[in-house]
């Protein structure tokens, strides 16, 4: 079976590169589509958790939504945060994003490289007796962080405050399509709403991130190409070595 048509579950990214190297040996075309958006959680939903932003002297951050989601909440729930908070991103573009609503420069605020590790890095041992509070969105996992701090004594809570939401995918053929490809459980879930009686057939999966795997298979999905490897860094790289394969 030749892979002509293949279904990204995002938005295209900036650089495209990889994918057009793909295009160019193999004449598979990419076609980009998120499956689903994130949104704020409503403070009632909020609530619900019990969490009193106020009991933490430090927020954990790993993405822009979360951050327009603390502050919007806030100011909702009349909750005003003091200037000595500490802020810990994951990224120094997650950090510099908090200027958004913030006076960075007046604020203590710390960024790290990408992964969990270089986020507690940043924590031991100067900031160790800090209450941190880790933001989370509904369908992603922070076990990989939560892990490490449970490993340093760190004392923290986790709280939800972004979830995902399906989009309208009814004008999507999913059969026009030889190969799909989900990042996240929330493109399952989005998947499954939107074509309840969907039927994988002779269409290719194929996986990037170990949270979508368990997602993928509970849904009955059959896997046929995983990313990220160490050959296969990428989606594009993974999906480039799979079709090699089929010449």
């Amino acid at each position: 079976m030749s892979i002509k048509k293949i279904l990204v579950s995002q938005n295209a990214p900036r650089v495209l590169t990889q994918y057009q190297t793909v295009t160019e040996k193999f004449g598979a075309e990419f076609e980009f589509c998120p499956f689903f958006k994130i949104e704020p959680l409503t403070s009632r939903e909020f609530r619900a958790q019990r969490i009193n932003l106020l009991d933490y002297t430090a927020i954990v951050f790993s993405s822009r939504h979360a951050i327009d989601a603390f502050f919007s909440l806030a100011e909702e729930l009349r909750t005003k945060i003091p200037e000595t908070m500490k802020y810990f991103c994951t990224t120094e573009a997650v950090a510099m994003y908090l200027q958004k609503h913030i006076v960075y420069r007046k604020r203590k605020i710390f960024f790290g490289t990408g992964t969990p590790e270089s986020v507690v890095g940043l924590i031991t041992p100067k900031h160790k007796g800090e209450k941190f509070l880790i933001t989370m969105s509904e369908s992603a996992s922070a076990e990989s962080l939560t892990r490490l701090f449970d490993a340093a004594n760190l004392s923290y809570a986790t709280g939800v405050f972004v979830k995902s939401v399906s989009r309208d995918l009814k004008d999507v053929n999913l059969q026009d399509y030889d190969m799909i490809v989900f990042y996240n459980p929330a493109d399952v879930k989005s998947l499954q709403e939107n074509f309840p009686d969907f039927r994988q057939g002779d269409i290719k999966m194929v996986s990037y991130g170990r949270s979508i795997v368990k997602a993928m298979e509970e849904a009955g999905l059959r896997i046929d190409v995983k990313a990220p490897s160490p050959e296969a860094p990428s989606v594009a790289r993974a999906i480039e070595l799979y079709l090699q394969q089929l010449q």
